[in-house]
């Protein structure tokens, strides 16, 4: 169990490292349905992804910040539902953006669980 979530930690860490960068190279309006994000919110969730992306990977270097994982991946699933709730808002008739960032989000809440309840460091 503890390789598995280590392999999930460590994608979950690039796949937000890579949606960081993406966002600082790409406008909000790239994204349909995303257009209702101010372009300040779009630069600060931007930074928020890039301290998860490293909150994910820094307990295998510093154990007493462990707890930072759950939290990083909780913060990752919240951004995802908040993606989805914007989707659905917009009135957008393309439904697969929602369920990408919904299986995103059941990988960060099985991680949280996973370092909370199951495995945890």
């Amino acid at each position: 169990m503890t390789i598995s979530l280590w392999v999930l930690q460590i994608m979950l860490s690039l796949h937000t490292l890579m949606g960081a960068l993406w966002k600082f190279s790409n406008s909000e309006q790239a994204v349909v349905s995303l257009k209702a994000l101010p372009h300040g919110v779009w630069l600060a969730m931007s930074v928020l992804e890039l301290v998860c992306a490293i909150c994910l990977i820094l307990s295998a270097f510093h154990r007493p910040v462990a707890i930072l994982v759950p939290i990083a991946a909780l913060c990752i699933a919240a951004e995802m539902f908040l993606f989805c709730a914007l989707n659905l808002a917009s009135g957008e008739a393309s439904h697969g953006q929602i369920i990408y960032w919904l299986v995103v989000a059941v990988i960060c809440g099985f991680l949280a669980y996973g370092r909370l309840v199951l495995k945890p460091f």
